[in-house]
């Protein structure tokens, strides 16, 4: 999943004074409103503008992601100890004998917001809806494994211009069987399938959502521990009320949660130490050292599936040689700035796949530790033209100038390439102009995980699936050699086999180097005296169901 708000702070030059979601529209000019909520059965939650409505096939990044997410339950749940899937959710089982052929049986009684039966059609239906491509849905390529995607994909020409409709509106792989049971054919094998149903673009829709989708991505209609009694007002953000018929095991502790919007991360910190709003799930760079201090065991820190990345425009002439990639990752101190900036709280990153999934190597990466001299020797070998500045691009409001500030001095300093920052852009810009090909130079990228498998740090992010429009790979680097890898871990009949695949696959991509891998992250948050049993777990998610208030 695309990250929008996550963090950094101040460093100056070359490290001498020396990315799960990032940019957030504002409630007023100051950004966010506050939500107090001392008192009452209610909590407030900080986020970040969301980019689209609140439609879970559209919502393919952290801010809208956290509302949808309270909003809904998938097939499966990930436990927040262990990150595995575990039915807890809609799903009463998830069945195959082969791989390929998956049948999925419900659980009875589940019901969405507006009283309407969550039953096979309301998977089925949503899936092909998200899957049809004139619908732009982000998360389109999430079903890219079923049989009969391909049919719902418009043709076009070598240029990426639509041609003409698709031949299909329903994925042939999708079979309703009773009221409580859907069958999945999928392509080709793909063992680990049932773990990636728990993500937001799985997520069932009710008939009144193909009547009238803009208006229902204003006030959504879910079958979450939350309800939208109201819709989503822009730049300030929306209340869900307890949804007392909900089907799941985790019922919401609290009557209500408020999302409010903040245009920069560091007016929601001064907002939660005022006791304006209850919990931020980031925390601004130099607020980092003194935090524990300040709010003690209202500290949170946690663990991240997620990687941020130094992205590069392969289809830029000036980034389209691996060597000139390559270069510029040896030419990043990655400990020095998490050292200067981050307290120490990021880890250098050595792979491209999060420490916290299987498949993860601490010695993957060769070009992701600091060679100045190697770094150079390639730059010379691609011809790189020195005397033009590079633009480094970030979006606003989270966090991120300064440590992208440091990136760029180190490339000054180790390369003698000037920069030129490019971080006016909020958010809700910021995604688009990626997937528009808009980036001039190497951009801040972060992505968290959607599910617990190595894949999802390989194929969302570079495979050629993956291209916008509907999907995330904002690089448009194109390798059929790393495709087929990857459909070859997809397809293994074990976990071995398929961590043998996804690495050869890493492998491509470290040589090739369309990102440069930089951070894993401990993610700090913190929490008001208003609320109690606040979760921050491994995908950057906030249980809001779980949250107690006690003020």
């Amino acid at each position: 999943m695309r990250l929008s708000k996550r963090s950094a702070a101040l460093i100056a030059t070359g490290l001498t004074g020396a990315m799960l979601l990032s940019a957030c529209g504002g409630g007023d000019d100051e950004g966010g409103t506050g939500g107090s909520s001392a008192g009452s059965d209610t909590f407030s939650i900080y986020i970040g503008e969301p980019e689209n409505p609140l439609i879970p096939g559209r919502t393919s990044e952290t801010e809208g992601g956290q509302v949808v997410d309270s909003l809904w339950t998938g097939l499966v749940e990930y436990d927040n100890q262990t990150n595995e899937a575990a039915f807890t959710g809609v799903a009463e089982s998830i069945e195959s004998d082969d791989a390929t052929t998956w049948t999925v049986k419900l659980k009875d009684g589940w019901t969405f917001h507006d009283g309407s039966p969550v039953n096979a059609q309301s998977f089925v239906d949503a899936w092909n809806w998200v899957a049809y491509s004139p619908n732009a849905a982000d998360n389109s390529y999430f079903f890219s494994t079923i049989a009969g995607y391909d049919d719902l994909q418009a043709p076009t020409d070598d240029a990426g211009n639509v041609t003409g409709e698709p031949a299909a509106t329903q994925m042939s792989g999708l079979q309703v069987v009773d009221d409580l049971t859907f069958t999945v054919q999928l392509s080709s094998p793909y063992a680990q399938w049932p773990t990636t149903t728990g993500y937001t673009a799985f997520y069932p829709l009710p008939p009144s959502f193909f009547e009238d989708p803009e208006g229902f991505g204003e006030q959504p209609v879910g079958n979450g521990p939350f309800q939208a009694e109201e819709a989503f007002v822009p730049g300030q953000g929306i209340t869900l009320t307890r949804y007392d018929q909900y089907g799941g095991e985790q019922p919401a502790n609290a009557g209500s949660v408020e999302y409010v919007v903040y245009a920069e991360l560091e007016t929601a910190y001064t907002d939660l130490q005022g006791g304006n709003v209850d919990i931020i799930d980031t925390l601004p760079p130099d607020a980092i050292a003194s935090a524990e201090a300040e709010f003690g065991d209202r500290y949170i820190e946690t663990e991240q599936g997620d990687i941020t990345s130094l992205g590069f425009p392969t289809y830029d002439q000036r980034f389209a040689d691996p060597n000139v990639r390559r270069a510029f990752s040896m030419a990043i101190d990655r400990q020095a700035i998490s050292d200067a900036i981050f307290n120490g709280t990021r880890r250098p990153a050595t792979s491209f796949l999060s420490p916290v999934v299987n498949g993860h190597r601490d010695d993957a990466c060769d070009v992701c530790e600091l060679n100045v001299e190697e770094a150079n020797r390639l730059l010379d070998a691609a011809g790189f033209d020195r005397s033009q500045p590079v633009d480094l691009w970030f979006n606003a409001g989270g966090g991120h100038e300064a440590w992208m500030e440091a990136v760029g001095n180190q490339l000054r300093e180790n390369l003698g390439v000037e920069y030129s920052l490019q971080g006016n852009l909020d958010f809700s810009e910021y995604l688009p102009k990626q997937d528009a090909k808009g980036m001039t130079g190497p951009f801040r990228s972060g992505w968290i995980m959607d599910y617990p498998v190595a894949e999802n740090f390989l194929g969302p992010l570079y495979s050629t699936t993956a291209l916008p429009p509907g999907g995330s790979n904002v690089t448009f680097y194109s390798n059929p050699e790393f495709d087929a890898l990857l459909a070859q871990g997809n397809s293994a009949a074990s976990d071995e086999e398929a961590i043998a695949a996804y690495n050869a696959a890493e492998d491509i991509l470290i040589r090739d180097m369309p990102a440069a891998p930089l951070f894993n992250r401990l993610n700090q948050g913190a929490h008001s005296e208003n609320v109690d049993n606040v979760v921050i777990n491994a995908f950057g998610r906030i249980d809001a169901a779980a949250v107690e208030v006690v003020g």
